[in-house]
């Protein structure tokens, strides 16, 4: 395939971009920018591959306009990011002998549950609340886990690390996420390390969507700090339920696609008829 004809160029650049602003604002970058790297013709660990690529010059992005605005401080994250580094990694070579089905079929009710959570929790991260864990044992339980996670799997880590950062260290929500973009930075920074080892990127793809992923993450940025929880919280519980229905589509045997179809279309053919 021609990587580098105008249409494919644009399209490329516009899900990079797009990508960038959501992920900057609620994670979730990799539901469109995965599906388009798959359309384009990369196999699936290709297709891993490069998302973190331009996931990583998108968190990066976003990251560097919430410490230039003075949302985050980095000194004193040192202990997250380094555990957090290490969890992803691990998270990689772990993938390498591990079957992943079990995280297929568990994490879309980890994401329905957040989309819950933040939904009817309307108040949660307005300002900062009671921190109920230390930095430090929040680095070394949910920086490495989820960093584990982000390297082993991924779907859905910018949401997880907002949602341990908001209810454990009782930030606000426009602190909360930009230290899980520091965060989910690390985890993909560590990952792209591990692929780039592999051989597995396409750079002429992932460097394309990488500029829109930059220009993007910064827009994100500069929204999140100008909207705050407004607009991260809508975003955050959409983005969750969209996840949800990617990973149960793309999992035709789950439990839940099952009782869609064997319930829900039944009650609305039901209705319709």
């Amino acid at each position: 395939m021609d990587f580098f004809s105008p249409e494919l160029l644009a399209l490329m650049f516009a899900a990079g971009f797009f990508a960038g602003f959501v992920d900057a604002i609620a994670g979730g970058g990799g539901l469109i920018t995965l599906p388009v790297l798959l359309t384009v013709g990369l196999s699936p660990i290709q297709a891993i591959a490069t998302n973190k690529l331009q996931g990583s010059f998108g968190t990066f992005s976003a990251t560097l306009n919430f410490v230039r605005k003075g949302h985050l401080d980095i000194r004193v994250w040192i202990l997250p990011i380094i555990l957090t580094f290490i969890g992803a990694a691990s998270g990689v070579v772990v993938l390498r002998s591990v079957d992943s089905s079990f995280l297929v079929n568990a994490i879309p009710f980890l994401l329905i549950a957040i989309a819950i959570y933040f939904l009817f929790q309307r108040k949660l991260g307005e300002d900062d609340r009671h921190q109920r864990i230390s930095r430090n044992v929040f680095a070394f339980f949910f920086g490495t886990g989820i960093g584990f996670y982000d390297g082993f799997f991924g779907p859905g880590t910018g949401s997880f690390f907002t949602l341990a950062i908001v209810t454990l260290l009782g930030y606000n929500m426009l602190k909360a996420t930009a230290h899980a973009k520091l965060l989910n930075f690390t985890s993909n920074f560590a990952s792209l390390l591990f692929f780039i080892l592999s051989d597995s990127l396409v750079w002429s793809v992932g460097l394309i969507m990488a500029c829109g992923s930059v220009a993007g993450g910064y827009l994100g940025a500069h929204m999140t700090m100008k909207h705050g929880a407004r607009i991260i919280r809508p975003l955050l519980v959409l983005t969750s339920i969209l996840m949800t229905v990617k990973l149960i589509h793309s999992n035709p045997d789950h439990i839940l696609a099952r009782f869609w179809d064997q319930w829900v279309v039944s009650l609305l053919d039901v209705f319709l008829s």
